[in-house]
């Protein structure tokens, strides 16, 4: 693995891939988490993206107070156009690094994030941030990719799930964060993990056209080729088949297509 101090974000913000947060809402992607919420909670999202879970959070806990934190600026942007437009006065968001949160010690009663230790390298660095800003018994919960969990079917070559996972490791990344939480947690210095999983599924007709331009504007990019190539993942003649296969495969009528997840809460002792 080559680990980067400063990773780009490995997934990019492009088009179809923003689309793809666009589709993760609090009742489908913190479903694991809403019931441990209540009006008047404190509730931090580190790495909440455009802030589409992030809303149904705040709405969860309304009047309580919601902040939201993410290091890319053009999100906040976003994440705050959207609380705005939804009416949700008790959330506010900021520009800033999980690993070095400006809130003082013991503030929240929850944090929350998705699929945010999967790119951050240094987990435990995060883990023990999250941990200072934790009121003492409050939860901290996340869910996670599982890359070693996700599929296509039928008939595809699983050599390509292989290769995104090994340059988001490459990156820094952890592409089986999901399965590895509860012993993260465990390490972070947090008690009582309660794990669990989940998958994002794609099925419909629409979700499959969706993944196919999903993967076309993220996995078959010339960045991405590239960076696959110098690093020996694959090469140009695999990508080739695979794009293939890809549009062959978005023509079945079995088509489907799944992305895994792990998903624990655990307490601050």
């Amino acid at each position: 693995m080559t680990e980067q101090h400063s990773p780009e974000y490995t997934m990019g913000y492009g088009e179809d891939f923003m689309q793809l947060l666009d589709r993760r809402k609090a009742e489908s992607h913190a479903a694991y988490l809403l019931p441990k919420l209540e009006p008047g909670m404190r509730v931090l999202d580190f790495g909440c993206g455009p802030g589409t879970i992030s809303v149904g959070l705040a709405r969860a806990i309304e009047p309580g107070e919601f902040h939201g934190i993410d290091m890319e600026e053009s999100q906040i942007g976003i994440a705050r156009a959207a609380a705005q437009a939804g009416g949700h006065a008790n959330a506010t968001f900021h520009v800033g690094d999980v690993t070095d949160l400006p809130f003082e010690d013991g503030y929240f009663d929850v944090a929350h994030c998705h699929t945010l230790l999967t790119h951050v390298p240094d987990t435990q660095k995060a883990l023990a941030e999250v941990k200072r800003v934790l009121k003492p018994g409050g939860l901290i919960g996340a869910r996670e990719m599982n890359g070693g969990s996700s599929f296509m079917a039928p008939d595809w070559d699983d050599e390509g799930w292989r290769t995104f996972m090994s340059l988001l490791e490459a990156n820094g990344g952890h592409p089986n964060m999901g399965r590895e939480l509860k012993d993260a947690f465990l390490q972070a210095g947090f008690v009582s993990p309660v794990a669990s999983a989940s998958f994002d599924f794609f099925t419909h007709e629409d979700d499959i056209a969706f993944f196919h331009g999903f993967s076309l504007d993220w996995f078959f990019t010339p960045r991405v080729i590239e960076a696959a190539t110098m690093f020996g993942f694959a090469t140009k003649e695999q990508f080739e088949q695979w794009r293939r296969d890809l549009d062959e495969w978005k023509t079945k009528p079995s088509a489907t297509a799944a992305i895994g997840f792990g998903e624990c809460i655990a307490t601050k002792p």
